[in-house]
């Protein structure tokens, strides 16, 4: 596979003068002194470090993922339609419609209304800037939103004990207030994710004796990096504030060469780096039974998409822990500023990961093992991702995968319907999607008068994001129940992995799918001959 954006990434922000590039490095075939176009060898002369981001520029308004091609992913599979009956509804032309298939779900125990939620909105600035309108929408959609890690220690006016432990935080404080505001106390939750930072501020006992949340989600990694979590910090006071808490700042906020340059220009954002975690067995099962003793209610793991021996190693642990619920996250995205060399060439991409975590379940079974609920993460966008993600879990004893975590998506979804909603205020909307859509939000949100039918005066103190999250959610609950009832199978628990077909051989050879040529050939000759 020729590696063509090696040189050119729209995520760095780089390009090339020629269009024929040398298909190993990516470079143009000839380079010359007189070209004023910044390819990644010729950004970095004069950027460093800084290229290994997403654009710098463009952070706190944008989420970043890779752009590999892994050679394997959802579309190389294809739902199997049926028409004879019907599972989960009587046979009945009049009952068996696509509105009435039963998407719900419950994660770890929690119910949520559609089998997608909200995970890892840390201290990036995007997920700050939309956090009401993930946060309200994830709870008028019926469904979790886990605040990510170092929410507190990124939060001036967090205040700490004489332990150095977090006593209160504004920022955590309001994020979780804010999904309650419009929670209805029985679909969904919102929970804490803690790493390493967290839990040497010991956030994970505020949130839970101060803030009375039920989970508490532990993180080892993502799928995107293995390195702890990045942020951009464009304060030098804030910067070394940071650096006195006890993060890993770059460069030197408090060396007086580097504040020279700073204010001078050379450069406009530091660097704030976390540690990762060192899971053992031991320790890891002590912790989990100490959080439960702390009062939490659903135990969550966020984990990368390490090798395969680190994920046989994980479920061991989670299994042996008894956790409610890991999130498994595939190579490939970030919300933040996930080092863009990382997304693309570290970790296992989603539906080999996904491969390998199927195989360690089945293995867990067979041999008595408790099994916890799974989510997966990993560039789901849509419904059919969904659908096939979760009907391939489940080998006969309903689907191990419960729900699919999303962050990139729901937080574009937010971004977007935030921004169109300013720019009608402002009357710059586009004129081809006014003409289109209509000027006014309570026209070109299809799913206005559907939430003013259900909340009345109080809409209007739902975020105009939030309905944008709102409105994606539903796209996807529709599209589940169409493809479920294509397939009649009208409960989320009745999918599994006869209902699909892998279009190539090594697809098949990957997950066990039969190809869509082999499919259904050991019983239809019998079928047609009786």
């Amino acid at each position: 596979m020729s590696d063509i954006y090696a040189n050119a990434r729209s995520t760095s922000g780089t390009s090339i003068r020629r269009r024929d590039v040398n298909p190993t490095s990516g470079m143009c075939p000839i380079c010359i002194k007189e070209c004023t176009v910044l390819c990644e060898v010729g950004k970095s002369a004069f950027r460093g470090r800084e290229v290994l981001y997403p654009e710098p520029e463009q952070f706190g308004d944008s989420t970043a993922s890779s752009n590999k091609d892994y050679g394997l992913d959802w579309s190389d599979f294809q739902i199997m339609t049926d028409v004879v009956g019907a599972k989960g509804i009587a046979a009945d032309p009049d009952l068996a419609t696509f509105p009435n298939v039963d998407v719900t779900t419950k994660l770890g125990g929690i119910p949520m209304l559609v089998p997608a939620y909200i995970t890892g909105l840390g201290s990036t600035d995007v997920a700050r800037r939309y956090w009401d309108s993930c946060a309200i929408g994830a709870a008028i959609s019926g469904t979790i939103i886990m605040p990510g890690e170092n929410v507190c220690g990124m939060d001036p006016e967090t205040k700490f004990d004489g332990m150095g432990k977090v006593s209160h935080s504004d920022e955590l404080t309001r994020r979780i207030e804010s999904f309650r505001s419009f929670w209805d106390g029985k679909h969904g939750d919102v929970g804490v994710q803690t790493n390493v930072e967290d839990q040497r501020f010991g956030v994970d006992v505020y949130a839970l004796s101060k803030l009375e949340v039920n989970i508490i989600e532990r993180k080892w990694g993502q799928g995107a990096k293995a390195i702890g979590g990045e942020v951009r910090i464009s304060d030098l006071d804030k910067a070394i504030m940071l650096q006195r808490r006890g993060y890993i700042v770059n460069p030197d906020p408090e060396d007086p060469a580097v504040q020279r340059a700073f204010k001078a220009g050379a450069f406009r954002t530091f660097e704030r780096h976390s540690r990762v975690g060192m899971p053992e067995q031991r320790s890891f099962v002590e912790d989990i039974e100490w959080l439960r003793s702390q009062g939490a209610k659903k135990v969550f793991l966020k984990t990368g998409a390490y090798r395969p021996a680190a994920t046989a190693f994980t479920l061991r642990v989670a299994s042996e822990a008894k956790i409610d619920q890991i999130t498994f996250d595939g190579a490939g995205g970030g919300t933040g500023m996930s080092p863009v060399p990382m997304m693309n060439e570290c970790s296992v991409p989603t539906v080999y990961l996904f491969a390998q975590v199927m195989h360690g379940i089945e293995l867990m079974r067979s041999n008595g093992m408790y099994v916890p609920d799974i989510s997966f993460a990993g560039g789901f966008v849509n419904e059919t991702q969904i659908y096939k993600c979760i009907a391939m879990s489940n080998y006969g004893n309903n689907p191990a995968v419960k729900a699919i975590a999303m962050a990139r998506a729901p937080l574009t979804a937010g971004m977007k319907a935030q921004y169109f909603a300013e720019l009608a205020e402002e009357g710059r909307l586009p004129l081809s999607f006014a003409e289109k859509y209509g000027s006014d939000p309570e026209q070109f949100f299809v799913a206005y008068s559907e939430l003013e039918e259900k909340y009345g005066k109080d809409v209007k103190k739902i975020p105009s994001g939030a309905i944008g999250v709102y409105t994606y959610f539903n796209r996807i609950k529709v599209g589940l129940q169409q493809l479920m009832a294509g397939e009649r199978k009208f409960r989320l628990d009745l999918i599994d992995r006869s209902d699909l077909a892998a279009l190539t051989k090594h697809a098949s050879e990957v997950t066990g799918i039969p190809t869509v040529a082999e499919i259904d050939m050991d019983c239809f000759d019998e079928i047609l001959l009786g």
